[in-house]
């Protein structure tokens, strides 16, 4: 029987590994499953071996607090290995902790594909002789990542990005009856993130753009994202939405957005953005000796260009943000307009659904 371990260390591994795991069992139910992950790949189908729990930790200086705990888990992991209880492993993003498992696996002569690669373009290229030594194969999620690590002697495959995945986004005028909002009214998404801690960074911050901009721009609306319940605290700046992203994205005129694949979701949507991320300051100056890249927004990395407007750290103040987002709330405005032509482009850089499937095939091809 072929038994398969799939490792997630945050939700949104989780996610994107439930959906690999969902095709997996689709086309061949009698697969074993074992993991690490969350409620969504139990669901999927994965006898868990550990809950991700505590395991996710933003940054350097932040990730050293669960180190322990990363360490019992991988020796638990690396005996189930060396017991010859599986015949491929698929490790999803997370990689200071699965580039630890991967070295375990091949120890044990158990091939490993890798989904969502680290980030070694941007920074990390140290990374590249772990992933030369100790993965198979890459299965990757932007286009420019798989020319990039070819060129390294790194199998990788461009499999589409897990967000074509989702259900299409509804109409602006269907999402702004699902949210209660005004037909006419100027709308602004307030997306701070789903982990607490960016939420603790740049909510401040963006309350208090919202603020100015609502002297500045009459009637407006501000929602703030909290799909992952990471907002503890009342903001009365903004009403709150708890659902899909997508529906916010679509009904908004403009977005203030925390780095990450949110700017890629809000760009599918047809979105107009600033982005801004802040990070521990210690985090932030390695970060800064480390980055290989000239913009940090996805969406920017994805286009090639800046179609976005970035603010990192103390660039990220309130009065700036206010002043780049004031013009993107003009909905036929140039900037608003440039905005979403740049992102059709970007839809059609990231390739087609079924990145799940393909990743599930790569999978199979491994264990056989």
């Amino acid at each position: 029987m072929t038994r398969i371990l799939v490792s997630a260390g945050e939700p949104s591994g989780d996610a994107h590994a439930a959906r690999v795991v969902a095709a997996l069992k689709q086309s061949h139910p009698a697969l074993t499953i074992e993991g690490v992950g969350g409620p969504l790949m139990e669901a999927a189908g994965v006898e868990l071996i550990a809950g991700i729990g505590q395991l996710g930790a933003v940054g350097l200086v932040e990730a050293l607090r669960t180190l322990p705990v990363h360490w019992q888990l991988l020796k638990r992991l690396k005996r189930r290995l060396a017991a010859g209880r599986y015949d491929a492993v698929l490790v999803v993003d997370y990689p200071g902790f699965h580039l630890r498992l991967a070295a375990a696996a091949r120890s044990a002569d158990v091939p490993v594909l890798y989904y969502i690669a680290p980030q070694a373009w941007a920074w990390g290229g140290w990374r590249l002789r772990s992933l030369r030594e100790r993965v198979r194969a890459l299965a990757v999620i932007l286009p420019f990542e798989e020319p990039y690590f070819r060129a390294r002697d790194i199998p990788a495959t461009f499999v589409g990005h897990p967000l074509l995945d989702g259900p299409a986004a509804p109409s602006r005028e269907e999402a702004r009856r699902t949210l209660g909002l005004d037909a006419d009214r100027p709308v602004l998404a307030v997306c701070p993130g789903s982990r607490a801690v960016e939420v603790n960074r740049l909510l401040p911050t963006f309350r208090a753009a919202v603020r100015r901009l609502r002297h500045q721009v009459p009637g407006l609306e501000a929602v703030l994202l909290d799909a992952a319940g990471a907002v503890g605290e009342d903001v009365p700046e903004c009403s709150r939405w708890r659902g899909a992203s997508a529906t916010l994205f679509a009904a908004a005129d403009a977005g203030l957005c925390k780095s990450g694949t949110t700017t890629l979701e809000a760009a599918l949507a047809g979105m107009p953005m600033v982005v801004a991320y802040r990070m521990h300051p210690a985090t932030f100056a390695i970060a800064r000796r480390a980055v290989r890249v000239p913009d940090i927004a996805l969406v920017n990395l994805v286009a090639g260009r800046r179609v976005v407007p970035e603010l990192v750290q103390r660039a990220a103040t309130d009065a700036a943000l206010a002043r780049a987002a004031r013009p993107l709330l003009e909905r036929d405005g140039a900037e608003a307009t440039q905005q979403r032509a740049a992102f059709a482009a970007i839809r059609t850089a990231m390739g087609a659904p079924g990145a799940a499937r393909r990743v599930a095939e790569l999978v199979r091809e491994l264990a056989a």
